[in-house]
């Protein structure tokens, strides 16, 4: 059994590589650090208070994050940026053993060439958490975002 410590480390370090991954444009990274049958969803936090179920952006599966990534580097044209992701605040909200329920805050700053960088989403985390293939991977990553706006759309994950 890991120590507090340990699985707290290594919940950071799978944060910081879900980070890592996006700004570097690494998407197979990315993909890896989600179970096979996992659920992703981006919401405004108005609908996600009201329980609604419309989300700006969602996947089902891995298999449907990697449909998502094949549009993004395949048929997708648009003004490129770069993307920097900032996450805080992690904490454990609930161990279940084979389960872990965590959050964090997040940001997320978009530069455009020739531009000067801006701040682009800005939100939290709540996420489940399980060990598989001996790694810590998001089997749930839910993005909830604090404006009920995004500037343009939303092209990348969060």
């Amino acid at each position: 059994m890991k120590s507090a410590i340990e699985l707290r480390l290594e919940l950071d370090d799978l944060y910081a590589r879900y980070a890592a991954s996006l700004d570097e444009a690494r998407y197979d990274d990315w993909i890896d650090l989600f179970t096979d049958e996992c659920f992703y969803r981006v919401v405004p936090r108005e609908n996600f208070d009201r329980n609604l179920p419309l989300s700006t952006m969602m996947a089902e599966s891995r298999g449907m994050l990697k449909d998502r990534i094949y549009g993004i580097t395949s048929t997708l044209y648009h003004q490129p940026y770069y993307q920097r992701h900032i996450v805080s605040g992690l904490f454990i909200r609930k161990n279940e053993g084979e389960a872990l329920h965590t959050q964090a805050n997040y940001a997320v700053f978009r530069t455009k060439q020739n531009e000067i960088s801006e701040v682009f989403n800005v939100g939290r985390y709540i996420d489940t958490v399980v060990t598989d293939g001996g790694r810590l991977k998001f089997k749930e990553k839910l993005c909830v975002f604090d404006s009920e706006l995004i500037p343009n759309s939303l092209i990348y994950p969060v």
